[in-house]
Protein backbone atom coordinates (compact mmCIF):
# COMPACT_ATOMS: atom_id res chain seq x y z
CA UNK A 1 0.00 0.00 0.00
CA UNK A 2 1.33 3.35 -0.86
CA UNK A 3 1.86 5.71 2.17
CA UNK A 4 0.43 9.04 1.73
CA UNK A 5 2.25 12.31 1.98
CA UNK A 6 2.23 14.51 4.48
CA UNK A 7 0.08 17.38 3.67
CA UNK A 8 1.27 20.96 3.48
CA UNK A 9 -1.72 22.29 5.91
CA UNK A 10 0.09 19.62 8.96
CA UNK A 11 3.34 21.16 8.02
CA UNK A 12 2.31 24.52 8.73
CA UNK A 13 0.37 23.43 11.45
CA UNK A 14 3.83 22.65 13.40
CA UNK A 15 4.62 26.47 13.81
CA UNK A 16 7.56 26.22 12.42
CA UNK A 17 9.38 28.09 9.05
CA UNK A 18 8.82 25.94 5.96
CA UNK A 19 11.77 25.95 3.14
CA UNK A 20 9.85 24.62 -0.15
CA UNK A 21 11.67 24.34 -4.03
CA UNK A 22 10.30 24.56 -7.07
CA UNK A 23 11.32 22.47 -10.12
CA UNK A 24 10.10 22.62 -13.77
CA UNK A 25 10.03 19.68 -15.60
CA UNK A 26 12.92 18.88 -18.04
CA UNK A 27 12.26 18.54 -21.74
CA UNK A 28 14.51 15.16 -22.44
CA UNK A 29 16.45 12.43 -20.49
CA UNK A 30 19.61 14.44 -20.21
CA UNK A 31 17.76 16.80 -18.48
CA UNK A 32 16.10 14.82 -16.19
CA UNK A 33 19.60 13.23 -14.99
CA UNK A 34 20.56 16.96 -14.45
CA UNK A 35 17.26 17.17 -12.06
CA UNK A 36 18.53 14.07 -10.41
CA UNK A 37 21.95 15.65 -9.77
CA UNK A 38 20.55 18.65 -8.50
CA UNK A 39 18.05 17.14 -6.56
CA UNK A 40 20.38 15.37 -4.70
CA UNK A 41 22.55 18.03 -3.82
CA UNK A 42 19.86 19.99 -2.66
CA UNK A 43 18.47 17.08 -0.45
CA UNK A 44 21.11 18.08 2.29
CA UNK A 45 18.89 20.77 3.17
CA UNK A 46 16.28 19.15 3.76
CA UNK A 47 13.52 21.32 2.08
CA UNK A 48 9.75 20.17 3.87
CA UNK A 49 8.59 19.96 0.09
CA UNK A 50 8.60 20.72 -3.36
CA UNK A 51 7.17 21.58 -6.23
CA UNK A 52 7.13 20.64 -9.90
CA UNK A 53 5.24 23.36 -13.00
CA UNK A 54 2.86 22.42 -15.20
CA UNK A 55 3.46 23.54 -18.81
CA UNK A 56 1.63 26.40 -20.65
CA UNK A 57 -1.89 25.10 -21.72
CA UNK A 58 -1.35 21.75 -19.91
CA UNK A 59 2.03 20.73 -22.14
CA UNK A 60 3.65 18.53 -19.72
CA UNK A 61 0.77 16.68 -17.89
CA UNK A 62 2.89 13.71 -18.85
CA UNK A 63 6.59 15.03 -17.16
CA UNK A 64 5.16 17.05 -14.64
CA UNK A 65 3.61 13.57 -13.02
CA UNK A 66 6.87 11.54 -14.45
CA UNK A 67 8.77 14.12 -12.56
CA UNK A 68 6.47 14.28 -9.46
CA UNK A 69 7.04 10.38 -8.96
CA UNK A 70 10.98 10.40 -9.16
CA UNK A 71 11.12 13.01 -6.65
CA UNK A 72 8.97 10.86 -4.71
CA UNK A 73 10.24 7.57 -4.92
CA UNK A 74 13.85 8.31 -5.57
CA UNK A 75 14.31 11.05 -3.33
CA UNK A 76 11.53 10.52 -0.29
CA UNK A 77 9.94 14.17 -1.05
CA UNK A 78 6.68 15.55 -0.14
CA UNK A 79 5.73 16.66 -3.55
CA UNK A 80 3.15 19.26 -4.63
CA UNK A 81 2.65 19.08 -8.48
CA UNK A 82 0.80 22.07 -10.29
CA UNK A 83 -2.10 21.44 -11.89
CA UNK A 84 -4.00 24.39 -14.26
CA UNK A 85 -7.37 23.50 -16.10
CA UNK A 86 -6.20 25.60 -19.22
CA UNK A 87 -6.20 22.95 -22.39
CA UNK A 88 -8.26 20.24 -20.38
CA UNK A 89 -11.65 18.89 -19.79
CA UNK A 90 -13.27 18.73 -15.99
CA UNK A 91 -13.23 14.79 -17.40
CA UNK A 92 -8.96 14.90 -17.63
CA UNK A 93 -8.73 16.98 -14.75
CA UNK A 94 -10.45 14.69 -12.38
CA UNK A 95 -8.65 11.55 -14.02
CA UNK A 96 -5.24 13.33 -13.35
CA UNK A 97 -6.23 14.02 -9.58
CA UNK A 98 -7.35 10.57 -9.14
CA UNK A 99 -3.48 9.64 -10.53
CA UNK A 100 -2.13 11.65 -7.99
CA UNK A 101 -4.19 10.59 -5.13
CA UNK A 102 -3.97 6.50 -6.13
CA UNK A 103 -0.21 7.61 -6.06
CA UNK A 104 -0.07 9.11 -2.73
CA UNK A 105 -0.32 12.75 -3.43
CA UNK A 106 -1.94 15.02 -1.13
CA UNK A 107 -1.05 17.78 -2.38
CA UNK A 108 -1.75 20.05 -5.34
CA UNK A 109 -1.02 23.88 -6.50
CA UNK A 110 -4.30 24.64 -8.01
CA UNK A 111 -3.81 27.09 -11.01
CA UNK A 112 -6.02 28.43 -14.11
CA UNK A 113 -2.41 28.25 -15.99
CA UNK A 114 -0.64 30.20 -18.95
CA UNK A 115 -2.43 29.62 -22.29
CA UNK A 116 0.00 28.07 -25.18
CA UNK A 117 2.44 29.90 -26.78
CA UNK A 118 1.01 32.27 -29.37
CA UNK A 119 -2.51 32.62 -27.93
CA UNK A 120 -3.61 35.66 -26.22
CA UNK A 121 -6.22 34.47 -23.67
CA UNK A 122 -6.94 30.92 -21.61
CA UNK A 123 -10.35 30.11 -22.79
CA UNK A 124 -11.91 27.13 -21.73
CA UNK A 125 -12.73 23.54 -23.90
CA UNK A 126 -16.52 22.90 -24.10
CA UNK A 127 -17.56 22.61 -20.57
CA UNK A 128 -14.10 23.21 -19.26
CA UNK A 129 -13.40 25.66 -16.20
CA UNK A 130 -12.03 28.58 -16.85
CA UNK A 131 -11.26 30.00 -13.28
CA UNK A 132 -8.89 28.64 -10.45
CA UNK A 133 -11.79 28.56 -7.93
CA UNK A 134 -13.69 25.89 -10.09
CA UNK A 135 -10.52 23.61 -10.08
CA UNK A 136 -10.32 23.66 -6.67
CA UNK A 137 -13.85 23.09 -5.88
CA UNK A 138 -13.08 20.12 -8.47
CA UNK A 139 -10.63 19.08 -6.60
CA UNK A 140 -12.08 18.80 -3.56
CA UNK A 141 -15.14 17.30 -4.23
CA UNK A 142 -13.19 14.37 -6.24
CA UNK A 143 -11.07 13.81 -2.97
CA UNK A 144 -11.50 15.78 0.34
CA UNK A 145 -8.76 14.81 1.76
CA UNK A 146 -6.20 16.99 -0.67
CA UNK A 147 -4.51 19.64 0.41
CA UNK A 148 -4.97 22.96 -2.13
CA UNK A 149 -2.86 25.54 -2.48
CA UNK A 150 -2.94 28.84 -5.01
CA UNK A 151 -1.70 31.45 -6.36
CA UNK A 152 -1.51 34.80 -4.92
CA UNK A 153 -0.39 38.09 -6.59
CA UNK A 154 1.29 40.97 -4.32
CA UNK A 155 1.71 43.33 -7.40
CA UNK A 156 -2.00 42.30 -8.65
CA UNK A 157 -2.19 39.63 -11.08
CA UNK A 158 -1.53 41.24 -14.99
CA UNK A 159 -4.77 40.22 -16.12
CA UNK A 160 -6.57 41.77 -13.32
CA UNK A 161 -8.70 45.08 -14.11
CA UNK A 162 -7.69 46.24 -10.46
CA UNK A 163 -5.76 45.29 -6.78
CA UNK A 164 -9.50 44.51 -5.63
CA UNK A 165 -10.53 42.41 -8.21
CA UNK A 166 -7.74 40.12 -8.08
CA UNK A 167 -7.76 40.45 -4.19
CA UNK A 168 -11.66 39.06 -4.56
CA UNK A 169 -10.72 36.05 -7.05
CA UNK A 170 -8.11 35.28 -4.46
CA UNK A 171 -10.93 34.95 -1.98
CA UNK A 172 -12.89 32.98 -4.63
CA UNK A 173 -10.15 30.22 -4.15
CA UNK A 174 -10.06 30.27 -0.52
CA UNK A 175 -13.21 29.97 0.24
CA UNK A 176 -13.92 27.24 -2.59
CA UNK A 177 -11.46 24.87 -0.46
CA UNK A 178 -7.86 26.29 -1.51
CA UNK A 179 -5.98 25.43 2.19
CA UNK A 180 -2.54 28.34 1.84
CA UNK A 181 -1.77 30.60 -0.66
CA UNK A 182 2.18 30.78 -2.57
CA UNK A 183 2.69 34.22 -3.44
CA UNK A 184 4.43 35.35 -7.17
CA UNK A 185 7.79 36.49 -6.75
CA UNK A 186 8.55 40.05 -5.69
CA UNK A 187 11.89 41.79 -4.27
CA UNK A 188 10.55 44.51 -1.97
CA UNK A 189 9.09 43.05 1.49
CA UNK A 190 6.46 46.08 2.14
CA UNK A 191 4.72 45.12 -1.01
CA UNK A 192 4.30 41.57 0.77
CA UNK A 193 3.39 42.69 3.96
CA UNK A 194 1.01 45.05 2.62
CA UNK A 195 -0.71 42.60 0.39
CA UNK A 196 -0.94 39.97 3.54
CA UNK A 197 -2.73 42.86 5.26
CA UNK A 198 -5.52 43.55 2.49
CA UNK A 199 -5.80 39.35 2.79
CA UNK A 200 -6.55 39.57 6.32
CA UNK A 201 -8.79 42.77 5.82
CA UNK A 202 -10.78 41.14 3.00
CA UNK A 203 -11.44 37.83 5.40
CA UNK A 204 -8.82 35.58 3.68
CA UNK A 205 -7.69 33.82 6.79
CA UNK A 206 -5.17 30.89 5.41
CA UNK A 207 -1.02 31.19 5.99
CA UNK A 208 0.34 32.97 3.00
CA UNK A 209 3.77 31.77 1.65
CA UNK A 210 5.72 34.44 -0.11
CA UNK A 211 7.36 33.66 -3.28
CA UNK A 212 11.22 34.33 -3.27
CA UNK A 213 13.50 34.13 -6.42
CA UNK A 214 17.38 34.72 -6.31
CA UNK A 215 18.60 36.99 -9.05
CA UNK A 216 21.09 35.45 -11.59
CA UNK A 217 20.86 37.95 -14.48
CA UNK A 218 19.60 41.01 -14.92
CA UNK A 219 18.36 39.71 -18.61
CA UNK A 220 16.48 36.80 -16.85
CA UNK A 221 14.62 39.35 -13.70
CA UNK A 222 14.01 41.57 -16.35
CA UNK A 223 11.79 39.27 -18.25
CA UNK A 224 10.57 37.68 -15.27
CA UNK A 225 9.05 40.50 -13.65
CA UNK A 226 7.70 41.56 -16.98
CA UNK A 227 5.59 38.43 -17.63
CA UNK A 228 4.21 38.58 -13.98
CA UNK A 229 4.36 42.31 -13.25
CA UNK A 230 6.45 42.41 -10.08
CA UNK A 231 8.46 45.28 -9.94
CA UNK A 232 11.91 45.64 -8.90
CA UNK A 233 13.59 48.27 -6.48
CA UNK A 234 15.48 51.00 -8.07
CA UNK A 235 18.48 50.20 -5.23
CA UNK A 236 18.67 46.33 -6.64
CA UNK A 237 18.61 47.91 -10.10
CA UNK A 238 21.44 49.64 -9.61
CA UNK A 239 23.52 46.93 -8.11
CA UNK A 240 22.25 44.71 -10.70
CA UNK A 241 23.28 47.55 -13.36
CA UNK A 242 26.63 48.12 -11.87
CA UNK A 243 27.69 44.74 -11.95
CA UNK A 244 27.61 44.68 -15.46
CA UNK A 245 28.48 41.69 -17.64
CA UNK A 246 29.75 39.58 -14.48
CA UNK A 247 27.38 37.01 -13.99
CA UNK A 248 29.32 35.93 -10.47
CA UNK A 249 28.64 39.46 -9.48
CA UNK A 250 25.64 39.61 -10.26
CA UNK A 251 24.74 36.04 -8.92
CA UNK A 252 25.98 37.21 -5.50
CA UNK A 253 24.00 40.15 -5.20
CA UNK A 254 20.91 38.25 -6.34
CA UNK A 255 21.59 35.69 -3.33
CA UNK A 256 22.23 38.94 -0.71
CA UNK A 257 19.08 40.21 -2.05
CA UNK A 258 17.20 37.34 -1.37
CA UNK A 259 18.94 36.65 2.30
CA UNK A 260 17.66 40.18 2.93
CA UNK A 261 14.77 39.44 1.91
CA UNK A 262 13.87 35.64 4.15
CA UNK A 263 15.74 36.98 7.12
CA UNK A 264 13.37 39.80 7.01
CA UNK A 265 10.17 37.65 6.80
CA UNK A 266 11.47 35.46 9.00
CA UNK A 267 11.61 38.10 11.47
CA UNK A 268 7.63 38.94 10.54
CA UNK A 269 6.49 35.66 11.34
CA UNK A 270 6.15 34.18 7.39
CA UNK A 271 5.12 30.76 7.57
CA UNK A 272 8.15 29.87 5.65
CA UNK A 273 9.30 30.94 1.90
CA UNK A 274 8.69 28.82 -1.44
CA UNK A 275 12.04 29.41 -3.48
CA UNK A 276 11.65 29.53 -7.65
CA UNK A 277 15.27 28.35 -8.67
CA UNK A 278 15.07 27.63 -11.99
CA UNK A 279 16.24 23.78 -11.36
CA UNK A 280 19.40 25.21 -10.27
CA UNK A 281 21.16 23.89 -6.87
CA UNK A 282 23.92 26.39 -6.32
CA UNK A 283 21.48 29.63 -5.63
CA UNK A 284 19.17 27.27 -2.96
CA UNK A 285 22.37 26.20 -1.50
CA UNK A 286 23.85 29.06 -0.66
CA UNK A 287 20.85 30.65 0.46
CA UNK A 288 20.64 27.76 3.03
CA UNK A 289 24.32 27.94 4.11
CA UNK A 290 23.68 31.69 4.78
CA UNK A 291 20.48 30.83 6.43
CA UNK A 292 22.13 28.96 9.64
CA UNK A 293 22.10 30.41 12.85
Amino acid sequence: MIQPDPTISDLLAQRRPLRSLEFFPPKDEAGVEALRQTVAALKRIQPDFVSVTYGAGGGTRDRTAQVSALLRREFGLTVMPHLTCVGHTPAELAAIADAHHAAGIRNIMALRGDPPKGVAAPAPPPGGLAHANELVALLKSRHADFCLGVAGYPEKHPEAPSADDDLANLKRKVDAGAAFVTTQLFFDNDVFYRFVDRCRAAGITVPIVPGIMPVLSLKQVTRMTALCGAALPYRLTRRLEAAGDQPEVVEMLGIDWALMQIRDLMAYGAPGYHLYILNRARSALTLAAGLVA
